[in-house]
């Protein structure tokens, strides 16, 4: 088999939005239209009706939202896709960052009533800051919604970024009945279907299709016909270089709920986005032709199948070709390790995988060593730096009420640590051994909870702490000197899981304070060895 051309044929990317865009809703869609399920789900889903492939969790299913990143692969037209959807609320920044970094590309979702929100600008800085070429979908056209105009407007003042109108919608609104596809000059009038569980049935036709003028009113069809030529009057064109530099976005409207405009997305993506790139390593470009395999874990995630409390572990495949059973370097042991147990992934449904190429994603099973971070490599000179690190924002004690069931809550709180989300401190010179949490936002802690009595069996009791700011102290401190510190008021001395020395802070203001009584001790919002790492890593 012709690795190139298994390269080309790969699409690797991730939804992003803001909370309640309609971002996994999107993602169900485009399953739909790419084949991988027959009916689709409702992220809401009431009992009787199917609930979302991507939000697989229990605790996602009960709150409506998605609180885990979730990878979805499959075929679709030739491509092999792979389809990361993350989650959208603001606390699950860092599963979300991470996803980031094993794409290639990023489809952008808005919702065309509020227009571009917080949390859309924040994971907009990093996939600029990473070079990620974006597309964009607004969605929700089928509502009250801004001008078609003022939302390129925004694109552009907002995030400074040229906006391409793909297509352009019909109507707005209750009226709104599809989307002009610019570059085929062709109307798209589609019918809703119950629920949007299905593929919306659509007419297709040019400007003066007898058919089409009919379903359209005299002043929606003379706005449509007004706007696209104030559009084509402009003078842009299409420009892909443009657009694989990140510096245009092709824009889509349509309605995820109802499909509208859903299979013109799929496809213009799959046609404009970018197969795998390669990765800068040290200055050296690894290209995904490279002969050796090598990837890299963005994500661990247990308990994906609650009957065998296993731990899966997400590789993103970035050059050379993976075959199941091959022996690998483990970058941070150093020792070889054979890897068995390999999956594809469709949200918790998962199959055995015997191959993979570059842009692929897969599960490895059964392996406890494997860390957020790591690269598995036929080649041990490789080593990836891709995983970005997190200042913790949130701090909880974690309490275990009931001492009967210590064994069930020491494990589960280990398998949940090693997925990376959250971290654990000790607190120095606490006399008990209670843990305390750091997060980077507090919904991690209830998700915690839930998670170690619904596949642990243990309940827990959370206490809150003071402290809303971390900072890590110089490598090499003595234990006189950590004694020598003075601590402002309501500060605390902590150690994390790599035993490096900690001060919690209750504010701000507190933490910039502690250079006044301690000159020469400088304190870093990051761990003191993955500074050194991002010093030694090549500007972007």
């Amino acid at each position: 088999m012709d690795i190139a051309k298994e390269i080309q044929r790969r699409r690797t990317f991730a939804i992003i939005s803001h909370p309640d865009a309609g971002k996994t809703t999107l993602t169900e869609k485009l399953l739909l239209y790419g084949g991988a399920v027959q009916l689709a789900g409702s992220v809401t889903a009431r009992k009787q009706q199917r609930a979302t492939t991507s939000d697989w969790m229990e605790l996602e299913k009960k709150r409506g939202i998605s609180i885990s990143s979730t990878v979805l692969q499959f075929d679709y037209n030739g491509y092999r896709i792979n389809l990361l959807d993350t989650p959208g609320h603001k606390d699950f920044s860092e599963d979300t960052y991470r996803v980031l970094t094993a794409v290639d590309s990023v489809v952008m979702v808005i919702d065309s009533a509020k227009g571009i929100e917080p949390q859309t600008r924040k994971l907009f800085e990093v996939c600029r800051q990473r070079g990620v070429p974006i597309f964009t979908f607004m969605n929700k056209c089928d509502r009250p919604m801004k001008e078609p105009l003022a939302l390129l407007d925004e694109l552009e003042k907002v995030l400074g970024l040229g906006a391409f109108p793909v297509n352009w919608p019909i109507g707005t609104g209750f009226e709104f009945k599809g989307v002009y596809d610019r570059r085929a000059k062709q109307f798209h009038l589609f019918e809703r279907t119950v629920g949007g569980a299905y593929r919306a049935p659509v007419e297709v036709g040019g400007l003066n299709d007898p058919a089409i003028r009919e379903r359209l009113d005299e002043q929606t069809y003379a706005k449509t016909i007004e706007e696209i030529q104030m559009l084509d009057l402009a003078g842009e064109e299409f420009d892909d270089g443009s657009v694989l530099a990140g510096l245009t976005t092709p824009v889509y409207f349509g309605s995820g709920i109802n499909n509208f405009g859903v299979q013109l997305l799929l496809d213009g993506f799959l046609q404009h986005a970018p197969p795998p790139k390669p990765r800068v390593l040290a200055g050296t470009s690894i290209s995904p032709e490279h002969p050796a395999f090598s990837g890299f874990i963005f994500k661990i995630q247990a308990n994906m199948d609650p009957r065998h409390r296993d731990r899966i572990a997400f590789l993103r495949v970035c050059s050379g070709k993976f075959e199941r059973d091959m022996s690998v370097n483990h970058s941070r042991t150093g020792k070889k390790v054979r890897l068995s147990s390999s999956h594809k992934l469709l949200g918790n449904e998962r199959e055995t995988v015997d191959e993979a190429f570059p842009g692929d994603v897969i599960g490895l099973v059964g392996h406890d060593g494997f860390g957020i971070g790591d690269t598995l490599t036929s080649d041990a000179s490789i080593v990836y730096r891709e995983i970005p690190r997190f200042t913790p924002e949130a701090f909880a004690f974690l309490h275990n009420p009931n001492t009967a069931k210590f064994k069930q809550f020491r494990q589960g709180l280990e398998q949940l640590l090693q997925e990376g989300v959250i971290q654990v401190l000790t607190v120095r010179h606490s006399g008990g051994k209670i843990p305390l949490l750091a997060a980077v936002g507090p919904l991690q802690f209830e998700v915690v909870q839930f998670r170690l009595e619904s596949e642990y069996g243990a309940t827990s009791r959370l206490e809150q702490t003071p402290w809303s700011v971390v900072r890590w102290l110089p490598a090499g401190l003595t234990e006189e000197q950590l004694d020598a510190l003075v601590l402002p008021t309501g500060a605390k001395l902590a150690y994390d899981q790599a035993n490096h020395a900690v001060v919690l802070f209750p504010n701000e203001w507190s933490a910039n304070y502690f250079t006044q009584p301690n000159p020469g001790i400088t304190l870093s919002s990051l761990p003191p060895g993955r500074l050194e790492e991002m010093a030694s890593e090549p500007a972007r």
